[in-house]
Parts: structure tokens; sequence; C-alpha cells
């Protein structure tokens, strides 16, 4: 998803021209529809016009549905809006384009886990030698011994970039990225890049496997493909979080002499503020931690109160995520080019409290409600887990860098395989059919 300028559909000289009832992108994608995906212009969307126009409203690149029409009778108009907006792009447009021909690939691969070292090595040869790229690899990686004392790799090893987590930034130097593991391979990738991600390529080498559509038996030659720049692309829009806390710091006060056996006490008193931010991929978790009290946090929206949450904790979460955590907390399930954010309450002490959907872009605000009896608990991705204090705050809304990550076919077909495939959606068995009589 790109932050653009809004493009209103409205003109001011005429709102009854032709013009108010089509978009300059609908327009443009006359000359688009013949493109490499092949989709005809027969293929668009149409819906009947306003006010007796003839003219069809065209699928664009730009909305899933046809051009909105925003005149609304014959002086009602949409105020045009100044402001960026996000611009919704139809999945099937989605296509990877390289500026220059990628040099440096970032390889990750899952720790402790034998299984992929084979799979790992042979990768990395065909990157080095076959395509004289320069790999990256975190330096943990490296220190597996079944790596270090390998002396037939030693050569490849040699030709290798390393870096550490936290400590070295290589977000200006990877051009693309290549997981092999699980979806955690996926999540740990978006992790390392607080800004702009490159396109990510992840293989199936893991457990479950849904946010990684690409088997690893030829990849060969479908790396060669990405390479080429021949590759669906489906954008994962990802949380801006941003914590705020009350910082605290102990201080000693003395009610009498040591000497004599009076223990000191200490006090804490606030002398500022912390604030971290985070890129997050599935989802927030605010519980209720190791305390045996119901969680009870206020949530805000655009700084409204909404509601106040009273269970074992919420769930925010991206459409990415609303086939993780937040789908077994009883929640619909999103496509990724959905532009939303999902809140699913885990446990709730109400029984009409159900998961919602807001616009992407939204501000949400998470604090301790005043009367809470205990602290929360938060973790983004499953990481960083950290304690949520009375003044303390979580801002979320849709951050403007999204994870592009690189289709097996296209992002609708990968989506409804990876449904059936890893989590058997509306499997069952099949209804017999009546017996027909002769």
């Amino acid at each position: 998803m790109e932050m653009n300028q809004e493009k209103l559909c409205t003109s001011k000289a005429d709102v009854s021209s032709e013009s108010a009832y089509h978009c300059s992108t609908c327009h443009d994608d006359e000359e688009w529809s013949n493109t490499s995906r092949g989709r005809a212009k027969s293929r668009s969307l149409s819906a009947s016009p306003a006010l007796g126009s003839t003219k069809e409203f065209r699928r664009t690149r730009s909305l899933h549905g046809p051009c909105p029409v925003t005149t609304f009778g014959p002086k009602a108009c949409m105020l045009q809006n100044p402001k960026t907006i996000m611009h919704i792009q139809d999945p099937a447009s989605q296509r990877l384009t390289w500026n220059k021909p990628p040099k440096s690939v970032l390889v990750i691969k899952k720790i402790r886990d034998a299984s992929l070292l084979q799979p790992f090595k042979e990768l990395c040869v065909y990157l080095t030698e076959e395509n004289n790229m320069i790999v990256y690899v975190e330096k943990k990686v490296l220190e597996d011994p079944a790596i270090a004392n390998d002396e037939n790799f030693g050569p490849v090893k040699k030709k290798f970039c390393t870096f550490r987590e936290d400590y070295d930034d290589i977000s200006n130097q990877i051009d693309f990225i290549i997981c092999l593991g699980g979806d955690g391979t996926l999540l740990y990738a978006s992790s390392l890049f607080q800004g702009s991600v490159p396109p990510v390529m992840a293989f199936h080498l893991g457990s479950l496997g849904f946010l990684t559509p690409f088997n690893f038996e030829n990849f060969q030659s479908q790396v060669t493909q990405v390479i080429e720049g021949n590759a669906a692309l489906v954008l994962r829009s990802r949380l801006k979080v941003k914590v705020v806390k009350e910082h605290r710091e102990k201080m000693t006060v003395q009610n009498g002499i040591e000497e004599n056996g009076v223990v000191s006490a200490s006090i804490e008193k606030e002398v500022g503020k912390q604030v971290m931010q985070y890129q997050v991929l599935n989802e927030v978790v605010v519980d209720r931690g190791p305390s045996s009290y119901l969680s009870n946090v206020d949530v805000f929206l655009d700084g409204h109160l909404i509601t106040t949450v009273q269970g074992d904790g919420v769930i925010v979460s991206t459409p990415t995520g609303s086939t993780a955590y937040a789908a077994a907390a009883g929640a619909s399930m999103i496509h990724p080019n959905v532009p939303a954010i999902m809140i699913t309450p885990i446990c709730p002490h109400s029984l009409s409290f159900r998961p919602i959907v807001v616009p992407a872009g939204v501000e949400l605000k998470i604090m301790l409600s005043p009367d809470a009896r205990n602290t929360a608990w938060v973790s983004f991705d499953g990481r960083k887990r950290q304690e949520i204090c009375h003044g303390d705050s979580i801002s979320i809304t849709t951050s403007c860098y999204p994870l592009p990550s690189i289709c097996f076919r296209d992002p609708v077909s990968d989506w409804f395989e990876s449904l059936a495939e890893c989590l058997h959606w509306n499997v069952r068995k099949k209804q017999n059919n009546f017996a027909v009589e002769e």
C-alpha cells in the first residue's frame, strides 16, 4: 500500500460533466488493461452509473471494485481532502520490478534446525558461485558447529557478509531476502527492517508454513525468476507501534542510620518518559501477564474511548496476523490486501464482546484503566515482551512500510491454498447425494 495524494473524482468547474463520475485513475486504465497479466478489458467490473450516465465504471489499479461515485445528486459532492491517504491496489496488478539488477541478498535460516543445513548450503553456493551475489548471513548462523566445521563449505563461507541483530544496520545494503524455515523466519525478517523492507522470498521448510509459499525442490529456477523480476507481490501491511512509558527511577530515602540496624526504604519517582517504536507484522498482544486478575485496559480510537477490555487481554492485528493468534481467539480471517486493523478480545468477561475490524490508518491507543487492579504486559509478534504500568500508553496505527512478500502464483491463489493446506479451512466429509431411482 503506497501513500499517495488523494485523487478525487469531482471537478469544480462542472460537477455534472462526465469527469464528475470517473477519477483520473480510471481513465488511465484504458491503456493499462493489456498488461503482462493478460487481463482483458472485458474483465473489468461495471456498475450502473448515477444520473443516467451510460459509461461503465472500470476496475482500476488502485481499487478492488468500481470507481466510487463522489457526486451526490445535482449539487452535492465529496469535499476534497489535501491529506495523504492510503492507496488500495488491485492485488492482480502488484508485480515485482527492479530499478537495477539485485546484487545483495540476505539469507535467513531457522536456528538450531539440522534439516536446514543442506538446503542452506545449496542455496548459498548457488547465489555466490552461479549468480555472483553478495550474501549476508547472521553471525550466529555460521556459529553452528555443522557449518563451522565443514571444510568443503569454507571457501563459500569466506565470501559471506555477517551481521548481528540489534548491533549492525543492514537496512540499506540488502536488495532482497530469502527465508528458509517457517512463518517465524518471515516475522524475524520483518523485525530487522524498521523502515522500508526489501522483497521477501520465503521457502516452506518449517512446521506450518502459512506465509511461506515456495517449495525448495526447484529453488534454482524460482530464485532466477525473482532476480529477473518475474514475480507477483502481496504487500503485507504492518503496524507502527509507539510505546510511551513513564520512566521511573528508584531513589533511596534514609529513614535512619544503617549502623543502628534501620533498613533504608526506596521509593519510585517519575523522571521523564521513555519512547520505543516497533514495526509489527502479525499482532500486538496486551495480556494480564502472570497476574490472576482480569486485565482492565481502555481502548481509544482517534482519541475517543471506544471500550474497556476486561478479560485475559486484547489482540490488535494486521490482516496477515488475522490467521494467527486472532483466528485462534475467534476472529475472522482477512486477506492481506484488505486495508484494515482487527481488534480481538482474549477470553472477554462479556459474551457480547465480539472481534471488530476498523479502517487502516486510524490510531488506536491502549492504556491501563485508572481502576485496574494489576499491570498489563505487551508483546510484538511474540517478542520484546514488557510490562505496562499506570500512565504508560501504546499507540498503534498502520505503517507506511509494508512487507512485500513474493508470491508463488498470485496473492489470491496463494492465500486460499494456505487456508486449505495449513488450516484445513472448510474441510469436511462430503454429503451423500440422493440415490437415483431407475
